[in-house]
Parts: C-alpha cells; sequence; structure tokens
C-alpha cells in the first residue's frame, strides 16, 4: 500500500528542469573555460612578478574551476537513470561532490599559510603594478562567472557553492588589486603576505559552510531548508488525515528531497487514498520534496508499535 505511483511525480519534474539544464550546462561550460585561461594568466603573472596573493588568487580560480567541473560532472550523474544496484541512479554523488570541493579547499588553503609565513621571514621584491592589473581582470572575470549562475544559485547546493566561490572571488581579487597598488606605490612588500592570509581565512569561512551542509545531507539529515513542523502540518491538510508518524525527509541529491511517512486515516476515506496520496505529493513538490512514499494506517487499528508516537 505505500503509494508509489511515480509517473505524476516524474512527469511533473522533467518537464519543469529541461529548458533549466540546458543554460546551466552552457553556463558550467563557459565558466570553467573562462576560469582555465584566467588561472594560466594568474598563475604566470604571480611566478613573473614574485607575488603570493595571485598565485593564491590562482589557486582560489583554480578550486572554481574544479567546484565547476565538479558540479558539472554531478549534473550529469543526476540524470543517469537508477538500475537495480543504485535504485536512486547515482544522485548522492553530488553531496559527495560537495564534500570532496570542501576538502580539496582545505587542502589548498593549508598550503598558502604556509607559503605566506615563509615570506614573511624572508620577504621577495614584488611588481606591484603588473599584479594590480590582472587582479582587476579577475574582477571581471568573476564578476561574469557569478553572474552566469545567479538565476539557478539556490536550487543546489554545489550551484551554490560555485557562486559564492566566485562572488568572493570577484571581492578577493579587488583586494588584490589594492594591495597592488599600496606596494607599487610603498615597496612595502609584506602586504602580499597579509592579502595572502585574509584570502585563506575568506576561503576557510566559505569552506566550513560547505562541509557541514554536505556532510549534514550525506548523513541523511534533514536539508536545511526543510521545516519538519510546516511539512507535518501540510501532510494533516490531506483529505482524512489525522495523524502523521514515522516521518523521514532526506536529501537524494543536493537538488532533490525526498519522503516517507505513515498517515492515519479515517476508516471512511481510505477508499480515497490514492486521491489523498495524489494530493499530498502534489503539495509536497511545491515544498521541494520530489519523492514521496506515503503508508497508510487505518484510525480503527490499536497502535501496537514501541515507535508509535
Amino acid at each position: 500500500m505505500s503509494g508509489h505511483d511515480h509517473s505524476h511525480a516524474h512527469g511533473h519534474h522533467h518537464h519543469d528542469h529541461a529548458p533549466k539544464l540546458d543554460h546551466l550546462n552552457n553556463a558550467f561550460i563557459i565558466g570553467i573555460i573562462l576560469n582555465s585561461v584566467f588561472v594560466i594568466v594568474e598563475a604566470v603573472a604571480g611566478f613573473v612578478t614574485h607575488s603570493l596573493s595571485l598565485l593564491t588568487d590562482a589557486g582560489h580560480n583554480l578550486s572554481d574551476v574544479a567546484s565547476l567541473a565538479l558540479a558539472l560532472l554531478a549534473f550529469k550523474l543526476t540524470k543517469v537513470s537508477s538500475n537495480s544496484k543504485y535504485t536512486y541512479g547515482y544522485k548522492r554523488s553530488t553531496i559527495i561532490v560537495s564534500f570532496f570541493n570542501a576538502m580539496i579547499l582545505f587542502v589548498a588553503v593549508g598550503f598558502i599559510v604556509y607559503e605566506a609565513i615563509m615570506r614573511f621571514i624572508n620577504p621577495e621584491t614584488i611588481s606591484g603594478g603588473t599584479m594590480a592589473w590582472v587582479a582587476f581582470i579577475g574582477i571581471g572575470i568573476n564578476a561574469l562567472t557569478a553572474w552566469l549562475f545567479v538565476k539557478d544559485k539556490d536550487t543546489d547546493l554545489n550551484i551554490k557553492g560555485a557562486y559564492l566561490h566566485m562572488a568572493v572571488d570577484a571581492i578577493v581579487s579587488f583586494g588584490v588589486v589594492i594591495s597592488g597598488i599600496i606596494i607599487y606605490f610603498t615597496r612595502l612588500y609584506w602586504i602580499d603576505s597579509v592579502v595572502s592570509i585574509v584570502i585563506a581565512v575568506v576561503i576557510l569561512r566559505g569552506t566550513w559552510g560547505l562541509l557541514k551542509a554536505s556532510l549534514r545531507l550525506e548523513m541523511d539529515g534533514v536539508p536545511a531548508e526543510m521545516d519538519l513542523e510546516k511539512i507535518k502540518a501540510e501532510l494533516m491538510k490531506g483529505k482524512g488525515v489525522l495523524d502523521v508518524h514515522h516521518m523521514h525527509v532526506w536529501a537524494l541529491s543536493t537538488t532533490e528531497n525526498a519522503l516517507t511517512a505513515h498517515l492515519v486515516i479515517k476508516p471512511e476515506a481510505v477508499a480515497d487514498f490514492d486521491s489523498i496520496k495524489h494530493d499530498l505529493r502534489h503539495r509536497l513538490q511545491h515544498m521541494d520534496i520530489n519523492h514521496s512514499t506515503f503508508e497508510p494506517e487505518f484510525a480503527d487499528e490499536e497502535c501496537k508499535h514501541v515507535d508509535c508516537l
């Protein structure tokens, strides 16, 4: 009896997202190409100008490319259909990808901080002018890439990650421009190391959130934006639904959520279970839950389970 008429849910779902994925796909590809080219330019400039903050920014931009590539891969995998070994397909990969992305960033930060400390001990001469110009181009590239994802940033954890990365990167590049100008006029080379460490802290703050969010989904926690009370209230609106037990809400991927619940139903509403299910499934789709499974319990059954609430 665990209502699984998924035809409605699926038809509805794919129909909604088809055009979106197409422009998203292009956004990813443009973003990856733009940023890859810039990483090379910035890294070369960093070596030439001896600027650690340019190299750090290049590293940060490289992690953007990685996060875009990973998010794109995860998207492709969400569309691979389920099979007998993986009944949900490979949607979960998007969550694992989010987690790996956060880990990669932590490692990058370690390197940056180490190098900055070494630079404090023996500062190097830096050509601030070139540094400022290169970082200036960086602002444009990051802002443009962030703009590509602004529409979809709330639909998926990975896109949000990529978007935040880009937005933060634009700000970081701005910081590098300022420090380049200061170094050009004052020859205070240690400013470069300070900026690198500031960038490192910025990366850490963003990454911590990403790590927590992805771990929560990894552990089948309730996704942060879901409110269980609200969901339960919505289910109670179903015709003839007296109570809801055993409600589980979890993430299938960074984009899709699932729910299972036992519904206590008035005996006279039992014949209507299909339409109740249909109605509730529809309500839940508006709350961003795309896969729901309901099991009926009848109000005249005595609750004998230990775990009946």
